[in-house]
C-alpha cells in the first residue's frame, strides 16, 4: 500500500518506520531539522529491546510532492489537524482512507454516531468546523493509539512501550478495508484489532490521559511517581470519576475500574507523558482534545467537572506562558 504519514513524530515516526520495514511504500510529511535528517540519513527507530531500524521513506514538507495515497495517517496532535486540511486532497484518490491517530476525543466523535447528538461539532477541537467540513467522514478510519515514544533527536525515534493500534469504521460496522488495514499493521509487527466499539476504547484511554498528562506537565512527575504519591493518585481518580459520569451519560460503557486504569498507568513505569515532553520541548500542549472536549461534554450533559476544570485552568496558564514566552521548562538535577 502507498501510505503517507503526516507528522512523523513519536507515534507517526514509529508507524512510518515499521510500515516501511515491512515493505509498504511509505512517505512522511515533516518539518525543520527532523525533515532534513530524514532526507539525509533516513528515519531511525530504536525499538523497545534496544535494537534499531533504519528506513528511508520519501520525505517532504509538501503533500503535493507525494501524489495519491491508499492511506493517509494523521499523525500530528489534535490541535495541528486544521492547518493541513486545505492540502489533504492532493493525497487522495477515489478510495483513499484517512486514519485518525489523535489522542483524546476526536473531531469526528459524533459523526455517524446515531445518538441524540449525531452530527454535533465539538468546538473545543474544531471551533470553526473546518476539519468537519474538510474531511469526508466516509474516508475516515478511527483508531486508538496505545504505544508511547519520543523523538530523541532529529530523524531518531525511541519506542518506549505499547504495540497496539485499535481500528474501526467510525460507525463501528465491519468493512473489508478496515480488515485489510489491520492486516497491514499486523505485518508491520503491531497488534491491530478491529474494535466493535471504538468510542468506548477512546474513553478508556482518554480516561487516564486527561488526568495523568496535565498532572505530569504541572509537576514534572513520571506516571510511576504520580501513581505512587497518594495525593496525586487521588486527584487523578477524582478527575476520572467526573469523566466516567460524562461518558456513561453518552452511552459509553467502561469495561475496567478506575483502580485498574490507574494500575495500568503505574505499570508503564518511569515514563514521561507526551504532555510533559511537550513542556520540556517548549511545544503547545494538547489540552483541547484531552481536557477541553471533556469540559465541553460536561456542559452538554449538565455534569459538573470541578477537578478537571481546576487542573485545566492551571495547565492552560502553563501553556499560555510557554507559548507567549517561546520557552521550555524542565527540571535539572543538582
Amino acid at each position: 500500500m502507498r501510505i503517507c504519514v503526516i507528522g512523523a513524530g513519536a507515534i507517526g515516526g514509529l508507524l512510518a518506520a515499521r510500515l516501511a520495514q515491512s515493505g509498504q511504500e511509505v512517505s512522511v510529511i515533516a518539518r525543520g531539522a527532523h525533515l532534513e535528517a530524514i532526507k539525509r540519513d533516513g528515519l531511525k527507530l530504536i525499538a523497545e529491546d534496544g535494537s534499531t531500524v533504519q528506513t528511508h521513506p520519501k520525505a517532504s514538507q509538501r503533500m503535493q510532492d507525494l501524489g495519491p495515497q491508499d492511506v493517509v495517517v494523521l499523525g500530528m496532535k489534535a490541535h495541528q489537524v486544521s492547518a493541513i486540511i486545505a492540502d489533504l486532497p492532493s493525497l487522495y484518490h477515489e478510495d483513499t482512507m484517512v486514519l485518525s491517530a489523535q489522542n483524546g476525543i476526536p473531531w469526528w466523535y459524533f459523526q455517524k454516531h446515531g445518538g441524540p447528538h449525531d452530527g454535533l461539532v465539538l468546538k473545543s477541537v474544531d471551533p470553526d468546523g473546518l476539519i468537519t467540513k474538510g474531511i469526508d467522514p466516509n474516508r475516515l478510519i478511527g483508531s486508538v493509539v496505545y504505544p508511547a515514544g519520543e523523538i530523541v533527536a532529529p530523524g531518531l525515534i525511541r519506542h518506549t512501550e505499547g504495540n497496539r493500534f485499535s481500528l474501526s469504521e467510525i460507525d463501528n460496522h465491519p468493512s473489508d478495508r478496515v480488515t485489510h488495514l489491520s492486516q497491514v499493521l499486523r505485518e508491520a509487527g503491531f497488534k491491530a484489532p478491529v474494535s466493535s466499539d471504538i468510542r468506548a476504547e477512546i474513553w478508556t484511554k482518554l480516561w487516564g490521559n486527561l488526568a495523568f498528562n496535565p498532572i505530569s506537565a504541572l509537576t514534572h512527575a513520571t506516571l510511576a511517581e504520580i501513581c505512587a504519591f497518594d495525593p496525586t493518585r487521588s486527584l487523578a481518580a477524582e478527575m476520572m470519576r467526573e469523566a466516567q459520569s460524562i461518558g456513561e451519560s453518552l452511552g459509553v460503557r467502561f469495561r475496567i475500574s478506575i483502580d485498574k486504569r490507574i494500575a495500568g498507568a503505574a505499570a508503564v513505569g518511569e515514563h514521561k507523558t507526551s504532555m510533559l515532553q511537550d513542556v520540556e520541548a517548549g511545544r503547545a500542549l494538547e489540552l483541547a482534545a484531552l481536557m477541553g472536549t471533556v469540559l465541553e461534554l460536561g456542559q452538554i450533559t449538565g455534569i459538573a467537572t470541578p477537578h478537571i476544570s481546576a487542573i485545566h485552568a492551571c495547565s492552560h496558564l502553563l501553556d499560555t506562558i510557554l507559548t507567549q514566552k517561546t520557552s521550555r521548562l524542565s527540571l535539572t538535577k543538582l
